[in-house]
């Protein structure tokens, strides 16, 4: 309709363009002519006063022997000829002899237009308007033919922005696996020589920001072969059956142009374990999944298609999509280790004017945890950063302020508090930072501060000097006590009746991490080894809503008694520290009010030696 209406618009503004040309032409003539009628010229006539008289047609000019006087037009019928006129009107034989007449032949583009535009243009309209409003009807009538169709986004393999293996850093494991796909899209007799079938099907899991995407963008630009890719959301419709045509459509599009890979971006949006959602057999998700199966591993061969899919949630997936035949190689890409997220940020800092005193071995030291997005977004914002201090280079305090941005939010420096809130806010990081930077299983404290940061009124930044993989229950120990050492500082200094709610999410991170202990990781001696509760994921709705108790309730009183407990030790820890390092405390706090931040190298001098 929004086609039809365009066209419909376009041909009335070229009719009223073509009325006004028309419309200024006769004005033009109106004005340089007098319109007459037949018997003032054949007065006219008798008393001499008419020079000649052009005849074209049945239009009559007539000049006049006054050379000042316009000329003048009349009709005439077109059956009747000029002579037979004057006569008719008592015109004198002696006037008309004696009267210039000419004679002239009516022709040219003039004429075609006085005559035939008339006939012609109203029928050009109603053709015009039948025209469009077909091709409006056929138009609607292809989109509706066409919703089944899949319309997936190919891939150019000569987009000059086309991503290869060299712009993936890290994950070595992964690119063995894909590397393996891409030399059998490449040259398949050397796997078949050796009677070796490639994988149908490769499945990128990974946490969100790891680069699941990135790499099916890699595997396409190596590969060299078209290359489809759709999201898993595209294929769910609200009408039953809609999603399953997709997949048709988008198989028989990749088997066309064999060798090709089709990419499924979150895959778990219709990949979900079938009959726990909403709906039963008859669900669209479902049917779409059906069609998913039957398409990789089907009835017919599937030759020369290749399916890489990506999620987040690996464990809600079908079991049908990961058996032998399907999904059935799996490659696991983790967060990035130190050398990693190193290669990763010297990707992302090629096209950066960094300072010589940027170090990104350091900075890959400070980021254990982050993901190749978040280490992208760390160093794009301090590139903001540095514009917005009218800077060339981006020096090493912007860098530093991007990380804590990216795990804590923007500085509040607007943020006004009373000089009661901000003494009690150096006391409460003061506490953190005394009992994480003592005890010996903490990671280091990197740096304390009592700006606001996102939600927090203040923060102690600690980051661990090398990448962990497991933890110990000294090293939770150690952790919670730090965790509680703000409570403990704020009770110490201000006493139980000025308790403020500052302490309230250290409270609560303590009380996850004790029970994590004691239900997860079997760490209490008096509830043994073994793991309480045990989760019941509703699928149709992806999260965890609903824990299965698999205990009694006298056991459940055993496991709140050992939380209560694991948190009264960090608290008393926490005491004995801070009452032994008093005097340290007190100094870190007349810092943190003169200068309000503090990094790493002042603290070890304020602080001393461990």
């Amino acid at each position: 309709m929004r086609n039809f209406f365009k066209n419909f618009l376009m041909i009335f503004l070229v009719l009223v363009l073509v009325a006004g040309v028309l419309s200024m032409t006769q004005n033009g003539t109106s004005k340089k002519s007098e319109e007459i009628d037949t018997a003032k010229l054949a007065q006219e006539i008798n008393a001499g006063q008419v020079k000649k008289v052009t005849v074209a047609g049945d239009s009559l000019t007539v000049e006049l022997q006054d050379t000042d006087a316009p000329k003048q037009t009349l009709k005439k019928e077109p059956t009747e000829s000029f002579g037979e006129l004057m006569k008719n009107y008592g015109v004198t034989d002696e006037a008309r002899q004696s009267l210039a007449v000419e004679i002239k032949d009516e022709s040219g583009w003039k004429f075609w237009m006085m005559n035939l535009l008339p006939i012609i243009l109203p029928l050009v309209i109603i053709i015009g308007f039948l025209y469009f409003m077909t091709r409006s009807a056929q138009g609607m009538n292809n989109k509706a033919m066409g919703f089944g169709q899949s319309n997936p986004r190919q891939a150019d393999s000569q987009d000059k922005d086309k991503k290869t293996f060299k712009d993936v850093a890290g994950a070595v494991e992964a690119k063995e696996e894909l590397s393996e796909v891409v030399d059998f899209l490449k040259d398949p007799k050397k796997f078949s020589v050796m009677g070796a079938k490639i994988p149908k099907g490769v499945l990128l899991m990974g946490n969100p920001g790891v680069g699941k995407t990135l790499f099916a963008k890699a595997v396409a630009g190596e590969a060299g072969v078209p290359f489809f890719h759709m999201s898993g959301s595209e294929f769910v419709e609200m009408f039953v059956g809609v999603g399953a045509s997709r997949v048709r459509d988008l198989f028989a599009k990749a088997k066309k142009a064999a060798p090709a890979i089709v990419f499924i971006d979150e895959i778990d949006a219709v990949g979900r374990r079938r009959g726990a959602g909403l709906g039963g057999g008859h669900d669209e998700r479902e049917q779409t999944l059906n069609q998913i199966l039957v398409e990789m591993d089907g009835f017919e061969p599937n030759l020369g298609v290749i399916v890489i899919a990506a999620t987040n949630r690996h464990d809600v997936l079908d079991p049908a999509l990961l058996r032998p035949g399907r999904f059935d190689r799996r490659v696991t890409i983790d967060l990035p280790d130190i050398r990693d997220r190193e290669e990763i940020l010297k990707i992302h800092a090629a096209n950066k004017p960094l300072s010589k005193e940027v170090s990104l071995n350091r900075l890959a030291q400070r980021t254990p945890g982050f993901s190749g997005a978040d280490l992208a977004n760390l160093l794009n914002e301090a590139a903001i950063l540095a514009v917005r201090r009218n800077k060339k280079i981006i020096d090493e305090i912007e860098v530093l302020e991007s990380v804590e941005k990216v795990l804590l939010g923007p500085e509040r420096r607007s943020r006004i508090i009373s000089d009661k809130d901000k003494t009690m806010t150096a006391y409460h990081e003061a506490g953190h930072a005394v009992v994480g930077y003592f005890m010996p299983n903490c990671d280091p404290v990197r740096k304390v501060s009592i700006i606001s940061r996102g939600s927090a009124g203040g923060y102690t930044l600690k980051m661990p000097s090398e990448d962990k993989h497991y933890h110990t229950l000294t090293q939770f120990k150690d952790e919670m006590a730090m965790m509680m050492g703000g409570y403990v500082a704020e009770k110490m200094i201000y006493g139980n009746d000025e308790i403020s709610t500052g302490p309230s999410s250290d409270l609560r991170n303590a009380t996850s991490l004790a029970r994590e202990m004691v239900t997860a990781y079997g760490m209490s001696d008096k509830l043994g080894p073994r793991t309480f509760g045990k989760s019941d994921d509703m699928i149709f709705l992806g999260r965890e809503i609903h824990e299965q108790v698999d205990y009694s309730d006298k056991t459940a009183e055993m496991i709140d008694a050992e939380v209560l407990h694991l948190i009264n030790e960090a608290r008393e820890r926490a005491e004995k520290m801070l009452a032994a390092k008093r005097p340290e405390m007190e100094k870190l706090v007349a810092a943190l009010l003169e200068k309000e931040t503090i990094e790493q190298e002042e603290i070890v001098v304020v602080l001393g030696e461990k």
